[in-house]
This record gives structure tokens, C-alpha cells and sequence, in this order.
């Protein structure tokens, strides 16, 4: 059974914060180490399968984005979590990408809804706003309306068609 302790045999200074998510072992990493923590786990302990990613808006002063990864062994059927922040003054998080492809599309939702940049995206942009659209709709200040003007809403005769 995996323990994240084991990851000191490959990182000796590795640091991390053990978690247990509902009864799923996981552990909070330095964003500057995830990259490192991600490789490690692919190549040395089977977690090929990558489940899901999402970020979260934690609305706090210091450290206010969390990335969330969700992995899986399926040669052992373990599942595991990882997690990593960043701040608002500077929501960069390396991209895994290329340790697992199937975070491509959800590190771009996450840039699109949350504003965290991913360095090393090979194809970081919006995917739900259009480019210019200067929000991010998930974070918690956004107002839950919109903000006024920012998208032209359909209106009139533009809603009825689109409804038929």
C-alpha cells in the first residue's frame, strides 16, 4: 500500500502536509515541487491513471487557489490526492501535462474560471469565455449576476430564435 513517506526515498527533501480526504490518503506539496512529486508517482509507484484535476477558490488572504489532483494506480486500484496553492498576486502553478496528457483540458478550465496559470501549458487558453473576457466566473468575488456589460446577454427576438 502506498504511503507518501515513500516519496523521501526518491526526493530526499521533500516536504508535505499528509491529508485524509473522506478516507483517501493525500498530501499538500509546494507548488514548486508538484512537477517533481507528479513524475515521481507516474513512473516509480504506477499512478498513470489521472482521474481528474479542479481548482478551487478557497477565498482566503494568503495562499487563496488550490489545485487538486485526483490519481489513481490501477495496478494496485489505489487512488490518491495531491494538492498544491497558489496566491492571487501570483497564481502560477506548473502545468503536469507532460506527465499526463488528460490534464490538458482541465488546466485550461481551470485557467479559464480561476485565473491560475499553468507555466509549461502547451496550449493555455480560454476554452468557455471569450478571449477578451477579463473575469474569471468561479472565483467567489465574482458577482453571482455578472458583471454588467461585460457580455451581451440575448435578448428579444435573438432568444427566440435560439429556443426554436
Amino acid at each position: 500500500m502506498f504511503a507518501f513517506e515513500e516519496l523521501k526515498n526518491h526526493i530526499a527533501d521533500i516536504s508535505f502536509e499528509p491529508l485524509d480526504i473522506n478516507g483517501t490518503i493525500g498530501a499538500m506539496f509546494d507548488r514548486t515541487r508538484i512537477l517533481d512529486v507528479a513524475r515521481i508517482l507516474k513512473e516509480q509507484f504506477g499512478f498513470t491513471h489521472f482521474i481528474d484535476a479542479f481548482g478551487v477558490d478557497r477565498n482566503e488572504r494568503k495562499m487563496r487557489f488550490e489545485m487538486i489532483y485526483n490519481l489513481r494506480n490501477p495496478a494496485t486500484k489505489e487512488r490518491i490526492f495531491l494538492k498544491t496553492r497558489c496566491d492571487e498576486r501570483d497564481p502560477h502553478i506548473p502545468s503536469v501535462v507532460s506527465i499526463w496528457s488528460a490534464a490538458n483540458w482541465l488546466e485550461r478550465e481551470t485557467f479559464d474560471m480561476y485565473g491560475i496559470i499553468f507555466d509549461g501549458h502547451p496550449d493555455l487558453r480560454r476554452m468557455y469565455m471569450p478571449d477578451d473576457f477579463e473575469y474569471n466566473p468561479l472565483r467567489k468575488d465574482f458577482p453571482l449576476m455578472g458583471v454588467e456589460g461585460s457580455l451581451p446577454l440575448p435578448i428579444g427576438r435573438d432568444m427566440s430564435e435560439r429556443m426554436n
